[in-house]
């Protein structure tokens, strides 16, 4: 007979394990790319020849309540997600999954960006982030002679 016992919500017991998995191992991430789970917001991070461009996904939010800085190659991302109003003050909360309180994200750049090329906007819950590369970065062809 086994020691273990799952109980009738397998999910739960998944659950759970995870819980005791990130007990066990902290706030260290398992690469160093990688975040804590539950990070927000979340980013996509991608690269054309000439920009990096960071697009956070930030729902609910406006563009007054988020603030990004660049210095010394770190992009931060901060600001404050407010709780949802409820009118209901007898309403029991089971679950609650959507992140609401402070939040600051660090992205590490490339050290071939222009911090004098940032232009940064709010559309459809994403904020995007378009950083610029030096054009000393920027690949180009070199003719043989």
């Amino acid at each position: 007979m086994s020691d273990l016992y799952f109980g009738n919500d397998l999910f739960s017991e998944f659950d759970r394990l995870q819980r005791q998995i990130d007990e066990l191992f902290g706030d260290f991430p398992s690469s160093i790319r990688s975040v804590r789970r539950g990070a927000f917001p979340q980013v996509n991070i991608g690269a054309t020849d000439d920009t990096i461009e960071i697009v956070a996904f930030a729902p609910g939010m406006t563009a007054a309540d988020l603030e990004v800085s660049i210095d010394k190659g770190l992009l931060t991302i901060s600001g404050e997600r407010k709780p949802p109003v409820s009118d209901d003050i007898d309403r029991k909360i089971y679950a609650q999954e959507r992140f609401a309180g402070a939040f600051r994200r660090v992205i590490e750049l490339p050290q071939n960006v222009n911090p004098d090329k940032v232009q940064a906007r709010y559309v459809d819950g994403c904020l995007c982030v378009t950083v610029g590369k030096r054009e000393s970065s920027t690949p180009r062809s070199i003719t043989v002679q």
